[in-house]
Order: structure tokens, then sequence, then C-alpha cells
């Protein structure tokens, strides 16, 4: 029967593991990106979190107390949120730690979304429709802890070869569905 054998199967079947590690290295190298931003010179001189200014009644304490901590002083905010992205991207890009690294992406992207992004926006009464990168980031970084999930290990990646010598990393890299 030809139904089952692999040429009759769609290339996303068939190649399945290679894309899901080619988003995985790509969703890397945006998250390593993003981190190099935030060391570019001037960068941490405009930065500054949106106050509650023309946001509802209801989100004016949230974006004022994050405005009052991050605003006098952003750098440290700036410097340690771009290590941290620059960590996840080299571990995505190299397939290290990824359960830890998809989990702490998604954490970080809401982070990111609901601070320094204003939770995209739309919420002022304007005429701004764009919900934000960060939520995307962490819808993206869910879609390939599930992928990782229902694929299994990845070939291409450093917990494999750890996991290797060492089977018990598997709780640190991998997911069970």
């Amino acid at each position: 029967m030809m139904g089952n054998s692999p040429a009759s199967k769609g290339a996303w079947t068939r190649y399945a593991t290679t894309i899901k590690t080619l988003f995985r290295i790509l969703f890397g190298v945006v998250w390593l990106l993003a981190g190099y931003f935030k060391f570019v010179p001037g960068f941490v001189d405009q930065f500054s979190v949106p106050t509650g200014d023309g946001q509802p009644v209801w989100l004016q304490g949230w974006f004022n107390w994050w405005a009052g901590m991050v605003n006098p002083n952003p750098a440290p905010w700036v410097y340690l949120t771009g290590s941290v992205e620059i960590l996840i991207g080299l571990a995505l890009i190299f397939g290290f730690m990824r359960k830890l690294a998809y989990v702490g992406a998604a954490l970080l992207s809401l982070f990111i979304w609901a601070v320094p992004e204003g939770f995209g926006g739309p919420y002022g009464g304007g005429t701004n429709t764009d919900i934000g990168t960060g939520f995307v980031y962490s819808m993206l970084a869910v879609s390939l802890l599930i992928i990782n999930g229902a694929y299994g290990p990845s070939r291409w990646s450093l917990d494999y070869y750890i996991e290797r010598s060492w089977p018990k990393w598997a709780w640190i890299a991998e997911v069970k569905l």
C-alpha cells in the first residue's frame, strides 16, 4: 500500500523534524538580534516605560508603578533584558535546555508585552490596533514547545548529545506530551 509510505506523505510531514529545527534556530536568531539591539549605543537613553496617561483607569496603576521603577534609571532593566534575550537566542540556536528556553521566551515575551509594549496599546481609545510583538513571540514559543513535545528530541541540538550521555537531561530539555 502506497498510502503509508514516506513518499506518499506531504513535504511538511516528511521534513517535520528539519522544519521544526529551522524554526527553532530562526526564532533564536530573532531573540539574539533583539538582545543585541538593547546594547546599541543610544538605545538605553531613549528607552522608557509608558505611564498610565491615556490608559484605562484599571491599567493606570500598573503602568505608573513600572514607569516609576524603570524610567529613573532604565539601564539595568534594559541590559538585564538584553542579556536574557541573548541567552534565550543562544539556547534556541544551539538547542540547549530547549524546554526551559521556550518557557523562558514565552514568559519574557509576555512581560515585555505587558510593560514596555503596554499590552499592545489598543486600550487608550485611539486608532492604535496593534497588539504588539510580545504576545506573538509568546505564542510562537508555546507553539515550538508543543511541537517539540509532539515530535520528540531534535538530533540537531546540544540537548540530544547531552541526553545520550546523561538521560536525565531530558527533564530539562524535552516536553513529554
